[in-house]
């Protein structure tokens, strides 16, 4: 079986857990008595926004899991590590759902964002805060008789939290409508990738995992902390420049973060070595929604070799990370493997969407 049909049956067995989360969802909503208008009304949210990416966070935590046990896992581990993925991606439709509104964003997905959904509008923000709450319902319903249940409710208000720290960096840097070149640095852009990206992307799904495998050492969640913020910092950091350079082809969208006004990793490398003249186009020219503007914007990036400047940052990170990785014993320690971020850095290294 290729690499492709083994995602496409990780993800198809996935996908095939969601129905009766959906529906526990629903169900709670009718011994609420909730009247059916409603319950449609969720159903349709929470299908719309919930099982339409590419899954790869929730699908994580089950991989992850296997590989700290160390064989397959029975159908009920599966299913409750699925369950918990679930989770993660519930909390990725809640901040998406939020994000889409506030910047104003109209498709999401290759659908319409929800808010721009006939007969939605502004109900989209409390049906974001719905998709949240139904992460605690369920967790409730299935892990409350378990030990690490605080922990696992804890992890997500911190993720929760510290995502939030991280989009309202990024919204006060970059407004869409006041271009300040001034208010950016690699240090700020640092800030959002980690507090935005890097907690609930990489480390929340190796640590609910850890979790739910038995692992209580204090001293492996933190080393699995200081191994995936580098890998989700290098993960956005790749985003940012296939957004500059990669084609509609490759990366499935057209790059818009130099229209929008993004505090990206590409123009905050330029900025920090433009002369004063390319600096003077880059005020000029960064954030407008024109694309002869984008196209001079570009020219000081080819000018400045960003490309062998990402190519440098690429190797760099990917040995830095593997030094981290390897600190692990071979034969694992405190309930880590090397194979759990092995796995993650090859998803990640060398990626072109």
């Amino acid at each position: 079986m290729s690499d492709k049909k083994i995602s496409a049956a990780s993800r198809d067995k996935f996908l095939s857990v969601w129905p009766d989360l959906r529906d526990e969802l629903i169900a709670y909503l009718a011994n609420e008595s909730m009247p059916q208008d409603a319950k449609d009304w969720f159903k349709k949210s929470l299908d719309h926004n919930t099982p339409g990416g590419k899954l790869n966070r929730g699908i994580s935590v089950v991989d992850t899991v296997e590989i700290l046990k160390g064989s397959s896992l029975s159908d009920e581990e599966y299913k409750r590590a699925a369950i918990l993925g679930w989770c993660i991606e519930l909390l990725q439709a809640y901040f998406l759902v939020a994000d889409d509104i506030m910047d104003a964003s109209i498709t999401r997905r290759g659908q319409p964002c929800w808010y721009r959904v006939d007969g939605v509008g502004n109900i989209a923000i409390n049906d974001a805060f719905m998709l949240e709450a139904a992460i605690y319902y369920l967790l409730k319903k299935h892990f409350r008789q378990e030990k690490y249940y605080v922990d696992i409710l804890e992890l997500f208000l911190e993720t929760t939290f510290q995502t939030e720290m991280g989009q309202l960096i990024d919204l006060i840097t970059a407004p869409e409508d006041v271009v300040d070149l001034s208010k950016f640095s690699l240090q700020k852009h640092h800030l959002i990738v980690v507090y935005k990206t890097a907690y609930y992307s990489f480390y929340l799904p190796v640590a609910l995992a850890m979790h739910m495998a038995g692992v209580t050492n204090a001293d492996a969640y933190k080393k699995a902390l200081d191994i995936l913020l580098p890998l989700g910092e290098y993960f956005q950091v790749q985003d940012d420049y296939l957004d500059c350079y990669g084609t509609p082809e490759q990366i499935g969208k057209i790059g818009t973060d130099i229209q929008d006004n993004k505090c990206g990793w590409v123009i905050n490398v330029a900025l920090g070595i433009a002369t004063a003249e390319q600096r003077k186009i880059l005020d000029d020219n960064y954030g407008q929604k024109d694309s002869s503007k984008e196209a001079a914007v570009k020219a000081v990036f080819a000018d400045l070799n960003i490309t062998k400047r990402f190519e440098d940052y690429e190797a760099e990170s990917y040995k830095k990370i593997n030094g981290l990785i390897d600190e692990i014993p071979a034969e694992g320690s405190e309930g880590l493997k090397r194979e759990v971020f092995q796995a993650f850095l090859a998803k990640v290294y060398k990626r072109t969407k």
